[in-house]
């Protein structure tokens, strides 16, 4: 029972990044249908509203796809020094590097997201830098986001 409710444990968290990553590529997609006028690295655009409700939907399913990674996975991670990580066994301290992982790519992938949501808010119809690409890369992240966090899982809730 309890390996039928970790695969759908790690099902849940591909779904959700899955769906992450197409709302991400999908919103990019939405930004470039909005005319532009562009000079060097500057901008002016409308923003695209579609564009912002994918990319909203992909930064939520992100951080949720995450919070279940973390919650469901537990902490068996209770490594305080650099002597702890050298003694802990192989398992361990691969879970360890997948934590570590997730939450660099949670970081740097949320970011992004935002960034290329906030550009296409409706208050933001303006000029200024451009955020082309913000939308797909966050995307994409969310797809390794994916990958990490159904290693974390694995890693820490098998036995050493």
């Amino acid at each position: 029972m309890v390996k039928i409710g970790g695969i759908f444990v790690c099902l849940l968290i591909v779904a959700m990044d899955i769906g992450a990553g197409i709302l991400g590529i999908e919103a990019e997609l939405e930004q470039n249908k909005v005319k532009q006028l562009r000079l060097w690295i500057f901008e002016c655009r409308e923003p695209s509203h579609p564009a912002f409700k994918l990319g909203l939907g992909a930064a939520a399913l992100l951080v949720l796809a995450h919070v279940i990674a973390n919650l469901l996975g537990g902490c068996n991670n209770c490594i305080c020094s650099q002597e702890e990580l050298q003694k802990a066994p192989p398992n361990r301290q691969l879970s360890l590097a997948c934590l570590v992982f997730t939450w660099v790519i949670l970081a740097v992938g949320l970011s992004m997201l935002v960034i290329g949501t906030w550009s296409n808010h409706k208050s933001r119809a303006s000029c200024g830098f451009t955020h082309h690409q913000f939308l797909s890369i966050g995307g994409i992240l969310c797809f390794v986001h994916g990958l990490f966090c159904v290693a974390y899982y694995i890693t820490t809730t098998s036995t050493d």
